[in-house]
C-alpha cells in the first residue's frame, strides 16, 4: 500500500530560509578561502577558512534537510538511525569542503568551476539520500528513476551556477544572488528527491525495535545548534571584514601620504625655485622702497608702490608654501565643495619649475563654468600632480622640440567633470595599458609602481574612474572623471 505524505507549510518555508541563510554564510566564508590561498600568505589561513566554510555549508544543508523531513508528515510515527544521520552530515561537509578546495585552487577557472559544482552537487545528493535511508518506520522506500535523475541535475546545475556567481565576483549583490541560487539548489533538490520517493506500507505493520534511533526532538535541537553556528560564523565574518576594510583604508591613506611626500622630494629643486622667485622680488622691491624714502625729497608714491609689490610677492610665496604644506601633511580625507579648475591651476603652478627644467611646453584647456564637485582637495591634487610628473618624465626620451603637455578639463557625456593630461612621449604598448594602474607595475626604471595605483584608489573613492588611451599621434592621454555634487552622494565609495 502506497502511503501519501503531507507537508507542514510553515516548516517548508523555514527549511528554504535555513538553506538560503546557510548558503550566504558559507559562500561568504568560502570567498575568503580564495583570498587566503597563495604563496604570499605565510599564515596558514586557507585551511581555517576552508574548514569554516565546509562546516557551515555542510551543516546548513543537513539542517535544511531535516527541517524539511520534520515538515514531511506520514500517518505513522518515524524515527532516524543515529549512524546514518551522522553519516549524512559528514557526507555534506566532505562534499562542500571538496568543492571549496577545488574552486579556490590555482588553475584554469572553467574546469575548476565545473568540478567544484560536481563536488557540491554530489555532497547535497549524498546527504539527502543517506538522510532518507536513515528514516525508520513501518514504511519501505523506493524511488522514481525520472524524478531521481531530475534531482541530480538540479543539485549539480544550480550548485555550479551559485559557485560561479559567488567566486566570480566580489559584488555583494551577486553574492546574495548566489546564496539564493544555492538555497534553491538545496531546497529544489530535496523536494524533487522527496517527489521521487515512493513510501510503501506493508499490509501488516509491525514497528521494529531500534536500539539507536532519534525522534523529532533531538533532531530539532541539533538543527537549532547548526543554525546558531551559522549565525555566529556570519557575525564573525562581518566583523572581520569591517576590521580588514578599515585596515585597508588606513594602509591606502598611509601609502598615499608617502607618495605625496616622495613627489615633493622629487620636485624639491623646482619648489625652491618657485619660492625663491617671489622672495627675491620682494627683497628687491623693499630695497627700492627704502631708496625712494631716502631721496630728497622722499618719493612717497613710488615707495608705496614698491611696498605694495613687496606685500604681493610675500603673499605669493606664502601661497606656494601653503600648497606644499597642504600636500605633504597627513590628514584624514575630507569631502568639501571643490572647484576643479582652481585645484588644477594650483598644481600647474607648483610644477612650473619642473616643467621649465625639462623644456616642456604646457598648454591648458580649462572649461568655463564647471559645476563644483564634492571631494578632498589634497587627494585630488595629488592625482593631478602625479599625472603631470609622469607625463614630464615620459617625455625625457623625445627631442625637446616635441615635448608638449596639454592639461584640460570639461564634462563627459554623462555630465561628470573630466580632467585629462596628454603628453607627447613615446607612448605604451597594449600590455602596459592593461596593467598601467596595477599595484607595483611600472614602466619607469627605478619606479615603485604605486603612484597610478594610488591615483586609481583616490578617484574611485570619489565615485569616479580613471583610464589611459593612446593618442592619435605620439604619447598617451590619462583621464579621470568625478561626479558633481548631486551625483557624488549616490556613486562615491568610502574614501581610501
Amino acid at each position: 500500500m502506497i502511503v501519501t505524505a503531507t507537508y507542514d507549510p510553515s516548516l517548508v518555508a523555514l527549511s528554504i530560509l535555513v538553506a538560503g541563510f546557510a548558503s550566504y554564510t558559507a559562500l561568504d566564508l568560502g570567498g575568503r578561502v580564495a583570498l587566503a590561498q597563495g604563496p604570499a600568505h605565510r599564515i596558514p589561513t586557507h585551511p581555517i577558512w576552508l574548514a569554516a566554510a565546509a562546516l557551515t555549508m555542510g551543516g546548513g544543508i543537513w539542517s535544511m534537510h531535516f527541517v524539511a523531513m520534520l515538515a514531511f508528515e506520514l500517518p505513522m510515527p518515524v524515527s532516524y538511525d543515529v549512524g546514518l544521520t551522522v553519516l549524512s552530515l559528514v557526507l555534506a561537509i566532505l562534499g562542500t569542503s571538496g568543492s571549496f578546495y577545488v574552486i579556490s585552487s590555482p588553475g584554469a577557472w572553467r574546469p575548476r568551476l565545473v568540478l567544484s559544482g560536481v563536488f557540491m552537487g554530489l555532497g547535497i545528493l549524498a546527504m539527502h539520500y543517506t538522510g532518507m535511508a536513515a528514516m525508520r518506520g513501518p514504511v519501505e522506500l523506493s524511488y522514481d528513476p525520472l524524478w531521481f535523475a531530475l534531482s541530480v541535475i538540479i543539485a549539480i546545475g544550480a550548485a555550479t551556477a551559485a559557485l560561479w556567481l559567488a567566486f566570480g565576483t566580489t559584488d555583494p549583490g551577486q553574492k546574495l544572488a548566489a546564496a539564493i541560487i544555492m538555497g534553491v539548489a538545496i531546497s529544489g533538490m530535496h523536494y524533487t528527491g522527496m517527489r521521487a520517493a515512493i513510501c510503501t506500507a506493508p499490509a501488516t505493520t509491525e514497528v521494529a525495535h531500534e536500539d539507536a534511533t532519534l525522534d523529532r526532538t533531538p533532531l530539532a535541537v541539533g538543527i537549532a545548534g547548526f543554525v546558531l553556528v551559522d549565525l555566529a560564523a556570519l557575525l564573525a565574518s562581518v566583523a572581520k571584514r569591517k576590521r580588514a576594510a578599515e585596515a585597508l583604508r588606513q594602509t591606502q591613506a598611509d601609502l598615499a601620504h608617502i607618495q605625496r611626500v616622495t613627489a615633493m622630494g622629487e620636485l624639491a629643486a623646482s619648489i625652491t625655485h618657485e619660492v625663491m622667485q617671489p622672495l627675491g622680488a620682494g627683497m628687491n622691491n623693499a630695497g627700492a622702497a627704502l631708496r625712494w624714502l631716502d631721496g630728497q625729497p622722499p618719493n612717497l608714491d613710488k615707495a608705496r608702490e614698491a611696498l605694495g609689490r613687496t606685500v604681493a610677492n610675500g603673499q605669493r610665496a606664502a601661497e606656494i608654501i601653503g600648497r606644499i604644506r597642504a600636500l605633504v601633511k597627513k590628514e584624514p580625507p575630507r569631502k568639501d565643495p571643490l572647484d576643479v579648475n582652481e585645484a588644477v591651476v594650483e598644481v600647474i603652478a607648483l610644477t612650473r619649475g619642473e616643467v621649465m627644467k625639462n623644456n616642456v611646453s604646457v598648454q591648458t584647456q580649462l572649461a568655463e563654468s564647471l559645476p563644483p564637485i564634492q571631494g578632498d582637495r589634497v587627494q585630488l591634487q595629488q592625482v593631478v600632480l602625479n599625472l603631470i610628473i609622469n607625463a614630464v618624465q615620459a617625455m625625457n626620451g623625445v627631442s625637446e622640440e616635441s615635448r608638449g603637455l596639454l592639461i584640460g578639463t570639461g564634462k563627459d557625456a554623462s555630465g561628470r567633470v573630466l580632467v585629462a593630461v596628454q603628453d607627447s612621449g613615446p607612448g605604451l604598448n597594449s600590455k602596459s595599458f592593461e596593467r598601467l594602474f596595477d599595484s607595483f607595475y611600472t614602466t619607469k626604471p627605478g619606479g615603485m609602481g604605486m603612484g597610478l595605483s594610488i591615483c586609481r584608489s583616490i578617484v574611485e573613492a570619489h565615485g569616479g574612474r580613471i583610464w589611459a588611451t593612446p593618442n592619435a599621434g605620439p604619447g598617451i592621454t590619462v583621464q579621470f572623471t568625478l561626479p558633481i555634487n548631486d551625483q557624488a552622494t549616490a556613486s562615491a565609495r568610502p574614501a581610501a
